[in-house]
């Protein structure tokens, strides 16, 4: 399967199970063992496991192997490697704290997203947290 192809086939199988936030980047100049990197927002433990079985489930539809797959144990990130494209499956603090996109991010690739695929979660900052809160002695 081409790399567009693969590339297609993992943002919907990404897309079917509701994933936020979706960004793919062309890694070709910076690695030679894969071309693409996407990651991929889940809400919870569960949705990040679903995303990654949902890319997996697609590859093994289409008769194409999977490299790896790992992380699934805790659902916080999980990776799926196809060879050409290696997927992150990611909860958002922790893909702000690896904040992968710094690393792999220098050459985003334009792709056709549904609109809730590209909109990540509600930020923490949203949300006062009871112990940030000024409180008055």
């Amino acid at each position: 399967m081409n790399l567009q192809k693969l590339q297609r086939l993992v943002i919907d199988a990404l897309e079917d199970v509701k994933a936020q936030d979706i960004k793919v980047f062309d890694t070709s100049e910076i690695t030679g063992m894969f071309d693409r990197v996407i990651i991929a927002s889940g809400t919870s433990n569960r949705q990040t496991r679903a995303l990654a079985s949902s890319v997996a489930d697609a590859a093994r539809a289409h008769k194409l192997p999977i490299v790896a797959y790992e992380g699934e144990d805790t659902g916080e990130w999980v990776l799926v490697d196809l060879g050409d494209i290696v997927v992150h499956c990611m909860q958002p603090m922790i893909r702000q704290y690896y904040n992968l996109e710094e690393i792999w991010g220098g050459k985003p690739v334009r792709v056709k997203l549904l609109p809730q695929s590209t909109q990540g979660p509600l930020s923490d900052d949203t949300f006062d947290h009871p112990d940030d809160l000024d409180h008055d002695e």
